[in-house]
């Protein structure tokens, strides 16, 4: 069985209609308007509702951060690397590459900055690398539910498809030869942001088209990735609203 716990995760899972779902395990102990809003649309759409004690909840979630729900729902349908190129939402495409997000909890933030950035969609990889799980539902909100995210099976051969299909493609680096936020983002692009402690691995970074970099002014040398997310999608938010293109 699959879960997916929290209330924000559990009712945009049910906003978005990805998942099918078996039953809703709500804690008998709770009652307020928020739960009962997740009730409500369960009962609306036919999802039966089971009223359990919230040690019954726990255990199902693996913790103790499921807010008082859990849903059993199918696994995450992961869409095709093309399902995200044609998933185009403004002028210009947004697409974030993952390169070896291993962490769920970084995942999920990632997720959900790029959701509210207007981002197309996101790429992670197969291998040694989160999937979205329920934790990742958890953290991002149920960002998850909504955007196109492809697995793909090789980044380096994924940022080569994407090249053929003219978009460009920008890796943040450490060592990149410009600052993030004086490179024009007003074309078709994908964001590539490495691994926690690695950074992007060689083969992928030679492939880039930029190589950006964030200033530190500090003593510790990088950001977490779901921060450095955050910073770099929103200077491509602000160009492009300021430049008047649909972001």
């Amino acid at each position: 069985m699959n879960f997916i716990y929290g209330i924000n995760a559990v009712a945009e899972a049910l906003k978005a209609r990805g998942r099918a779902f078996q039953w809703v395990g709500v804690a008998k102990e709770r009652h307020d308007l928020r739960l009962q809003r997740v009730v409500d649309e369960c009962r609306k759409v036919g999802i039966a509702v089971r009223f359990l004690p919230r040690p019954e909840l726990d255990r199902m979630a693996g913790n103790g951060a499921h807010q008082g729900v859990v849903a059993v729902t199918s696994a995450k349908q992961y869409n095709d690397l093309e399902d995200v190129i044609e998933a185009k939402r403004g002028q210009h495409s947004l697409i974030v590459v993952l390169d070896g997000v291993e962490d769920p909890h970084n995942l999920g933030a990632v997720l959900r900055t790029a959701d509210a950035a207007g981002a197309d969609g996101v790429v992670i990889p197969e291998r040694r690398a989160a999937g979205v799980t329920s934790i990742v539902a958890k953290s991002s909100a149920g960002a998850s539910e909504h955007l196109p995210i492809a697995r793909v099976t090789n980044i380096a051969r994924t940022v080569e498809e994407l090249k053929a299909k003219n978009l460009w493609i920008v890796g943040l680096d450490e060592r990149g030869s410009q600052t993030y936020d004086t490179l024009d983002y007003n074309m078709d692009c994908a964001v590539v942001l490495g691994a926690e402690g690695k950074g992007i691995h060689d083969l992928v970074r030679r492939k880039c088209d930029f190589l950006v970099s964030i200033p530190m002014l500090g003593k510790v040398a990088s950001l977490n990735v779901s921060v450095a997310a955050g910073v770099m999608l929103y200077e491509i938010v602000r160009q492009r609203r300021k430049a008047g293109a649909q972001v």
